[in-house]
Formats: structure tokens, C-alpha cells, sequence
């Protein structure tokens, strides 16, 4: 029973300052991302959408002894944008924003960073990489 006991007292503290540091490293790197963002320039350029897709999480959470289990989902939105130089960008969008969009549109697309800001689609001349080898 005593090595058991001493276990516990080496393996608690262990755990403990793992998940802190893992939590603490997350929160730095978030800051550290949205400090980036903040200092990159706002760019508008004439893109093409060459990709869309979703990232569906479902959370599970114990409401205590007697209530039971409360369910949860989030849904990530991300559309991928090509520019004319053929380089290719990700960047999670809003959702009533990820529905206004198609692959294939074409328009102005303005960011920050990583940072999606908006997307006004036109009649700017097309460019992808199918249309520029023909």
C-alpha cells in the first residue's frame, strides 16, 4: 500500500504540470498567431476557389451525477483559394460566408495573415491551372 501511495505522489505533480505546460504552450502559440496576423498587412488579391471542406467536432460533456451526458458539435469551415501565380491558400471562413462561396468563383479575396477578412466575387479574368496550360 505504501508503494502505491508514493506512486501517487510522484505521478500527480508529473500529470499535473504536463497538462499545464501542454495548455500554456497552446495559449502562447494562439497569441503568438494572433499577434503575427495583427502585424501582417492587409492584402487584397484577384483568387480563384479551388477547394471547400468542413471539420464537424463532437464534444461530449458530463453534466454531473444525476443530469446525464450533454452532446455538442462545432463545425470549422475552410475554402481553399488559388491566386494568379498558382500558389494556394486555406483559410477558415465563417460559415454564412462558406455557403455564399463555389468552387470555381472567381473575385477579391482580403486577408490578414492567416486571417480570412472577406470575399467579393467578380468578373475578374480566370486563372487556374487547367485554363493556363491550355
Amino acid at each position: 500500500m505504501m508503494y502505491m501511495f508514493n506512486l501517487f505522489e510522484i505521478l500527480f505533480p508529473v500529470m499535473f504540470f504536463l497538462i499545464l505546460g501542454v495548455i500554456l504552450v497552446t495559449i502562447i502559440r494562439g497569441i503568438g498567431t494572433w499577434h503575427k496576423n495583427n502585424q501582417s498587412p492587409r492584402l487584397t488579391v484577384p483568387v480563384e476557389i479551388v477547394a471547400k471542406r468542413t471539420n464537424v467536432s463532437h464534444h461530449t460533456h458530463a453534466n454531473g451525477p444525476e443530469a446525464g451526458m450533454h452532446t455538442s458539435t462545432s463545425t470549422t469551415y475552410y475554402v481553399t483559394f488559388q491566386v494568379e501565380s498558382g500558389d494556394r491558400m486555406e483559410l477558415v471562413v465563417p460559415g454564412c460566408e462558406y455557403g455564399m462561396m463555389a468552387e470555381r468563383d472567381r473575385g477579391m479575396l482580403t486577408f490578414q495573415g492567416t486571417r480570412f477578412l472577406s470575399f467579393s466575387r467578380g468578373t475578374s479574368q480566370p486563372f487556374s491551372a487547367n485554363e493556363q496550360e491550355s
